[in-house]
């Protein structure tokens, strides 16, 4: 019985079925304990290989994503952002601006929760079957400039623009120049009405010009981003602040 247990085993590694092949002698000693009908045994392996391939992927576009950190929303604490009610949160959890490819802009000061959400918005694309790529803007500067050079930012450019939505986190914290704007304007066309973006930003549009530098860059920029937005204000003073620990 073990030998011939063993070559079963073989056979679903053989096949690529490696998760269902190590949890084969439980599945056989429940289907003799509970008496499970010939269909009923192999709905439970099926399930079985579709539950772990399923936890694979999920595993594997969280490390894509390349978060900061791993927050959730259910951490995101609504009494510190009276600004933003449960059932907007809600209906932001739900996803259906995704799939009508709408972009988010988060403003508010630093430590008022945008990064917090935009993590959370995209560890929820994730667990619904999305590609998310998370970068902040002085990173994605520093790609886009360096992807006719190096390897590393061809590779991570091309997760970008494949991604169902992109977290630019930090937009406009520091003035660029006219061939960097250049360059981000020509990222955001080539994600225009394919993906959707999440930016997060402690200065609001109108104010943008200014750090790009070229009003018609950013008009153009501007044409595709609001296009299809919600633009939601976190004004809230700073969490981290407030729940700051001090020495003394």
């Amino acid at each position: 019985m073990n030998d011939s247990l063993e070559n079963l085993q073989d056979y679903f590694k053989q096949l690529r079925l490696t998760e269902t092949s190590h949890e084969l002698p439980n599945l056989l000693r429940k289907a003799e304990q509970t008496s499970w009908t010939y269909r009923e045994f192999v709905q439970e392996i099926v399930l079985f290989e579709l539950k772990k391939r399923e936890e694979k992927s999920i595993d594997k576009r969280m490390k894509w994503a390349k978060f900061p950190y791993v927050k959730t929303l259910k951490e995101f604490d609504l009494t510190e952002q009276t600004s933003l009610s449960q059932r907007q949160l809600s209906q932001l959890e739900e996803l259906n601006w995704m799939e009508e490819q709408f972009n988010l802009i988060l403003l508010g000061p630093p430590g008022s929760g945008k990064t917090h959400l935009s993590i959370s918005l995209g560890i929820e694309a994730i667990q619904k079957g999305f590609q998310v790529m998370f970068v902040t803007m002085g990173e994605l500067i520093n790609l886009l400039k360096t992807r006719e050079f190096t390897r590393k930012s061809q590779v991570l450019l091309n997760r970008i623009e494949s991604s169902d939505l992109v977290i630019i986190d930090d937009l406009m914290y520091m003035a660029m120049d006219q061939r960097e704007a250049n360059l981000f304007f020509h990222l955001i066309n080539r994600l225009y009405e394919r993906s959707s973006i999440i930016l997060t930003s402690n200065k609001s549009p109108n104010e943008w010009g200014e750090l790009l530098g070229d009003e018609g860059i950013t008009t153009a920029i501007l044409d595709r981003l609001l296009h299809r937005v919600e633009i939601i204000h976190l004004n809230e003073d700073s969490y981290r602040m407030k729940h700051r620990k001090s020495m003394f």
